[in-house]
């Protein structure tokens, strides 16, 4: 395997996903995993009010996107999501970055660059 493998995962908002997408989909990152989670930081939850109760909510929903790359530069990634996300509000969230070691699609049994690469002229089933 002589490409490198790079997974990003961003944390954030989730009014935030649509415009994150659309950002990323322009500059060639078509596929991700996007997940609804739960979590803390510097916000550290907030207070409710439910039926005359004050409750503390300690984790605050956010989503979490998650690409992997090996052709698109990484700095392009992590650019473009800090451009469309940053509010300069506490919570706009973290992004992190590993290197993978491999990949494996399930199907073909494809390794490495080739597992997440798309294969030319095949239309996912619907």
């Amino acid at each position: 395997m002589s490409e490198k493998l790079t997974k990003i995962e961003i944390i954030t908002r989730p009014n935030k996903l649509d415009e994150l997408k659309d950002a990323l989909n322009e500059i060639g990152v078509l596929g991700m995993t996007v997940s609804q989670v739960y979590g803390c930081g510097l916000q550290r939850g907030h207070k409710e009010t439910y039926r005359g109760q004050d409750f503390d909510v300690n984790l605050v929903p956010k989503i979490k996107i998650e690409v992997v790359v090996c052709e698109i530069p990484v700095e392009k990634v992590l650019d473009t999501a800090q451009r469309v996300l940053r509010t300069g509000k506490i919570g706009d969230g973290k992004i992190f970055v590993y290197e993978l070691s491999d990949a494996v699609r399930i199907r073909t049994g494809d390794r490495g660059v080739a597992a997440i690469k798309d294969i030319p002229g095949e239309k996912p089933e619907r």
